[in-house]
């Protein structure tokens, strides 16, 4: 079949991971970018990176640049027409990628580099020693266009009660997961860990994954020294490691442009559809813990703009900072825990560059697609409190109707959401519907945090530091149990 020429199609991708001895012979974040982007250009068969449009670069917390891709178009000897940022999560990645589509697809680019990374764990050993970094910056006034939705995702009334961290709430879902399927805790312990021990797997074999050794179920659900619990039932390897060095960067063009550079057909993977949308952006708002309808809509409306059913799906890439993620994505996909739901190994193992490891999923599944020709991947991006969510549909074989996108919110935003009681409003009977006991460093139960259901239906945040509770709730069912808040939001269960 002939193709359009402005098709877009991902023609390279590179990933780099910096194990560096100590902080001064350690990369700053745009080193590890432009390393991850020669290899993205070896990956395409060019000799070096070409020349780009523009250059967008996901948000980054490990330095700030101002305009970090002006800092990597110098460092490369690239000239593009536009600089980009990303706003910041998870999704972004994914999202860079439907929107740099879109701009191939409507003739507005016809070549982009995507990069990301980040020096986390150069960083925290440049704090721990007292070493003053100087790494480069942006000129004053270099800015960059800022692409991307940026959402207010932690609600005054969640923040007053110390809820703004992803380790608590990710553990909330778990909780409201196994009480909607009826499991008892140990069931749904073991369920997580066996999911979490065969994403382990997978990046033991993955030569770019942060940590390359095969754990057991037994092994990531059992506390011990170097594996303290987090957030109950969380231990530390079910949570995602932000700890690394680690950049991926992605060539994409049109069809046309691929032609001329001379990139061989091999090389070419076809974005058939993206969709962006996410939940009710506060959690106070969201309908129920133990289910995320913007993934069921937006996952099926990414399927259906390529015309495939999830069926058709051979390469499948979810987004895995915690275990609950995967199960919420998987669940609202209509996929089966038993598939293989990763191509890295995941945040906890192959390494959770805060906003980037999704770009890490897409350069990995490009390289599985061309060794599988005929079939198709499926990556979901996930940003916040299973709260942003970007999809993307790859596949070695071009589109029959051109690359679509869609941007499903006014139908999320129509969805049942509840109101957030607080203060004397919420004082009174409640009942339990998730929770969490975050622990200390030395792995004692600390806080018990709990959304809780009045009987009008709206929320309440409740939270303690009774010893006696909070080490209670780390044994046995708690969701469905009758309790009391004060207006402080102090939780007590009879």
């Amino acid at each position: 079949m002939s193709i359009d020429p402005r098709t877009p199609v991902l023609i390279g991708g590179g990933q780099f991971a910096q194990h560096a001895s100590g902080v001064d012979d350690a990369l700053d974040p745009v080193g590890l970018m432009c390393e991850a982007i020669r290899l993205a250009a070896r990956d395409a068969g060019l000799a070096t990176p070409p020349n780009p449009d523009s250059i967008s670069v996901v948000s980054l917390l490990s330095w700030r640049y101002g305009d970090p891709a002006f800092v990597i178009a110098e460092q490369l000897g690239l000239t593009p027409r536009e600089t980009v940022l990303t706003t910041n999560g998870g999704n972004s990645p994914q999202t860079l990628v439907n929107n740099t589509a879109t701009a191939i697809h409507n003739g507005e680019v016809e070549l982009a580099i995507l990069t990301g990374g980040e020096t986390t764990r150069t960083r925290m050993r440049a704090r721990k020693h007292n070493v003053e970094l100087h790494w480069r910056k942006a000129p004053e006034g270099q800015n960059p266009r800022i692409s991307g939705e940026e959402l207010d995702m932690s609600h005054p009334g969640e923040r007053k009660h110390g809820l703004y961290l992803p380790v608590q709430i990710y553990p909330m879902f778990e909780t409201a997961i196994r009480a909607a399927a009826g499991r008892t805790v140990a069931e749904q312990l073991r369920i997580a860990s066996e999911l979490w021990s065969r994403f382990s797997e997978v990046a033991a074999t993955n030569t770019n994954a942060w940590l390359q050794v095969a754990r057991t179920a037994e092994e990531i659900r059992t506390p011990s020294p170097s594996n303290r619990m987090i957030g109950f039932p969380y231990t530390k390897y079910m949570n995602s490691n932000n700890d690394v060095d680690m950049a991926a960067a992605l060539i994409m063009c049109s069809a046309e442009k691929a032609e001329a550079l001379g990139i061989a057909r091999d090389r070419w993977i076809f974005i058939h559809s993206g969709t962006d949308c996410h939940e009710h952006p506060y959690m106070s708002n969201r309908w129920s813990f133990a289910r995320t309808p913007a993934i069921e809509l937006g996952g099926r409306r990414a399927l259906e703009l390529a015309g495939l059913t999830i069926d058709d799906i051979d390469i499948v890439d979810l987004y895995s900072c915690f275990p609950s993620a995967v199960q919420l994505g998987a669940q609202s996909l209509g996929l089966s825990l038993d598939r293989q739901l990763t191509r890295t190994g995941g945040l906890s193992f192959a390494g959770g560059p805060w906003n980037n490891y999704v770009m890490h999923a897409i350069a990995t599944v490009i390289n599985d697609l061309r060794e599988r020709r005929g079939t198709n991947g499926l990556v979901w991006a996930n940003g916040g409190y299973a709260t942003k969510h970007a999809f993307g549909v790859y596949s070695t074989e071009p589109p029959a109707a051109g690359f679509k996108y869609e941007y499903p919110q006014d139908e999320i935003d129509a969805m049942p959401r509840r109101e957030l009681a607080d203060g004397e409003d919420a004082a009174g009977a409640v009942t339990i519907e998730a929770y969490t006991v975050i622990h200390d460093r030395d792995g004692q139960p600390e806080t018990a945090f709990a959304a809780c259901l009045l009987a009008d239906g709206r929320r309440a945040w409740g939270s303690s530091r009774d010893a006696g509770l909070v080490t209670a709730m780390c044994a046995g069912e708690w969701v469905g149990r009758p309790a009391t808040l004060n207006a402080e939001g102090n939780l007590t269960v009879d």
